[in-house]
């Protein structure tokens, strides 16, 4: 065995989510969308890249507490 495989894996530590946890991802997801689509109408700049960034990290983190 080696050391490498004494890691434990938590990708394969999944667990049901309820409706109500896989509503939440959805609505963090659509609420990121829209916020996306909103700055997407404003223009382009550099400014709007990184709140388009930020958006995304924003998502990733609430889904990734809802999924803990």
């Amino acid at each position: 065995m080696n050391e490498a495989s004494s890691i434990p894996d938590r990708r394969h530590d999944w667990r049901d989510l309820s409706e109500d946890e896989h509503a939440a991802i959805q609505k963090l997801k659509d609420l990121g969308t829209a916020m996306h689509e909103l700055f997407d109408g404003l223009g382009t700049s550099r400014e709007l890249s990184i709140a388009k960034t930020r958006i995304e990290e924003a998502v990733m983190w609430g889904t990734r507490h809802i999924i803990s």
